[in-house]
C-alpha cells in the first residue's frame, strides 16, 4: 500500500539513504553517487526548518514501511517570487512505472493551491523522456531551453525549464 505524506525528522536517515540510492541508480538527478554529504542531524535540521515555511514542502511516497520517492517544492523567498515554487522528484528504480510519481504530483498541486502558489516549475534534462512525458502528463509545458546546463560523464547536457501554472484556493502570498 502506497502513502504519500509529509516528511517528518524521523524519516531523516531513510530520506538520506533514499536519495544516496536514487543518485546510484539513474543519471538524471543532479547530485552524482557520494556527492549526497549532508548528516542526519542536519536533515533533522533541514526538515524543521522548512516545517516552518508556507511555502516549501517535502512529501515522501511510502510503501510497505520503505520510502520509495520524493517530491520537494522550494517557494520563494522575496514578495515578488512566493507564489512560485522550484520542483525536484524522485523516485526509487524499483519503483518507477508504478503510478508515484503522478500520485506525488497529486498531492503536490493539491498542497501547493491550498497555501496560495500560483506557479510550479522544474528542468529536466533533455534527454530523460520517461521525466518529460510525466510533467507533460501532469500539465508542465517548456518555457525555454538551458544549453550546457549540466555536464554529466564528461559531456554537456541540455535542460529543459518547464512550468505549470495553478489555480489557487487562498488569495495570493503577500509576505
Amino acid at each position: 500500500m502506497l502513502t504519500i505524506r509529509k516528511i517528518d525528522e524521523d524519516d531523516s536517515a531513510d530520506f538520506l539513504a533514499m536519495g544516496a540510492a536514487i543518485d546510484s541508480e539513474t543519471k538524471f538527478m543532479l547530485l552524482e553517487p557520494g556527492e549526497r554529504t549532508l548528516k542526519v542531524e542536519e536533515q533533522r535540521e533541514r526538515i524543521r526548518s522548512l516545517a516552518e515555511r508556507d511555502n516549501a514542502t517535502l512529501l515522501v511516497a511510502e510503501t510497505d514501511g520503505q520510502l520509495a520517492g520524493y517530491i520537494y517544492a522550494d517557494g520563494g523567498r522575496y514578495k515578488r517570487n512566493r507564489h512560485s515554487a522550484h520542483v525536484v522528484i524522485g523516485i526509487r528504480a524499483a519503483f518507477t512505472g508504478q503510478g508515484i510519481g503522478k500520485q506525488l504530483f497529486q498531492e503536490l498541486f493539491a498542497w501547493a493551491r491550498i497555501h496560495g502558489l500560483t506557479r510550479l516549475e522544474l528542468t529536466v534534462m533533455t534527454n530523460n523522456q520517461r521525466g518529460i512525458s510525466l510533467y507533460k502528463k501532469m500539465g508542465f509545458e517548456v518555457e525555454g531551453l538551458r544549453r550546457r546546463a549540466l555536464v554529466v560523464d564528461g559531456e554537456y547536457v541540455d535542460e529543459y525549464a518547464m512550468s505549470k501554472l495553478l489555480d489557487v484556493e487562498q488569495p495570493l502570498m503577500t509576505k
